[in-house]
């Protein structure tokens, strides 16, 4: 858990992520369209990958991927980030988290 608090502070919009997960794709593609520049962890191809994802699912991400992280805070997954971009908080919480200037 504290390797994923670090890694999370380190920028404003995280991503964990598997290479082949058609919904970590998407919601990669939906924060980058919008110009947030995620840190993106792919757990499938990084050194203890395995453990991330663990940890991920121990803190309540289920599925384990894709997990947002905005501001240093889980967001949650796939489900959870769509509802935001829907209900129209996706683009304020990027910004107040400092990952859009516009």
């Amino acid at each position: 858990m504290e390797m994923i608090t670090k890694m999370v502070m380190e920028r404003p919009v995280v991503i964990y992520s598997k290479s082949l997960c058609c919904m970590s794709h998407t919601i990669k593609t939906l924060l980058c369209d919008f110009g947030a520049n995620p840190a993106v962890y792919e757990l499938d191809e990084i050194s203890r990958g395995r453990e991330i994802e663990q940890a991920l699912l121990r803190i309540g991400c289920s599925p384990a991927v894709p997990a947002v992280f905005i501001g240093g805070e889980l967001v949650g997954g796939a489900n959870e980030v769509m509802s935001l971009h829907l209900n129209g908080s996706l683009i304020p919480m990027l910004k107040r988290a400092g990952a859009l200037w516009v």
